[in-house]
């Protein structure tokens, strides 16, 4: 038997992968969590052989996620399921350590072919994932100025393209308003930008958001 653990910050996204799942008879959720501090907790008291995690969760993202299980030497694969389009983040994610990746918007039978390949010690992407990986072998790298961007610094580019002010900002990821402006200077700097009216038009470019 496969066991899961889901890790989402919307219930309702949880319980549709859940009842996708459950369709499996090899496979069961043994847990879930809607946090970076949740998921910590539940995978060192439940068994665990692939954790479904969301890119986008409440103060440290899921590629924060990611670092901690791999520092830790953690055996539990990880199958990334995002909102976020796969050309901008599945290649970003895989380097970070993923398992896989798959974009919510896709077919649910995908889901489980996925939890299943990944639980066999492979990596599990979709077609389109495929192509990008082979394009950028045989192709010169011409990475974008975001890819260099930390994952904090990511995730205040997003908010503050999707009209977050400072102060939101800084609530949501749990930090002090003075770190989330040096995230915000960070970012000007990195993306050579002037102001937060820049760092939206460069995000919707880029379909960042």
């Amino acid at each position: 038997m496969i066991k899961v653990v889901l890790c989402d910050d919307h219930a309702m996204v949880r319980r549709g992968i859940r009842d996708t799942l459950s369709e499996a008879v090899d496979i069961q959720v043994t847990g879930e969590a809607g946090s970076y501090s949740e998921v910590r907790e539940v995978l060192r008291t439940t068994p665990c052989d692939v954790l479904i995690l969301d890119l986008n969760l409440p103060g440290r993202g899921g590629l924060e996620v990611l670092a901690s299980l791999r520092e830790g030497g953690s055996a539990v694969r990880v199958l990334i399921v995002s909102m976020f389009a796969e050309d901008q983040y599945a290649i970003r994610c895989l380097r970070a350590g993923a398992h896989g990746y798959l974009n919510k918007a896709g077919d649910p039978t995908e889901l489980v072919a996925a939890v299943r390949t990944i639980s066999q010690g492979r990596k599990y992407v979709s077609a389109a994932v495929s192509e990008m990986l082979v394009n950028n072998l045989s192709e010169p790298s011409s990475e974008t100025l975001h890819s260099t961007l930390s994952e904090r610094e990511l995730q205040t580019l997003l908010k503050i393209a999707s009209g977050r002010k400072l102060s939101e900002i800084a609530e949501e990821l749990m930090l002090s308003p003075k770190t989330v402006s040096v995230y915000r200077a960070r970012l000007l700097e990195k993306l050579k930008l002037g102001n937060n009216a820049e760092l939206t038009v460069y995000a919707i470019r880029n379909e960042l958001v």
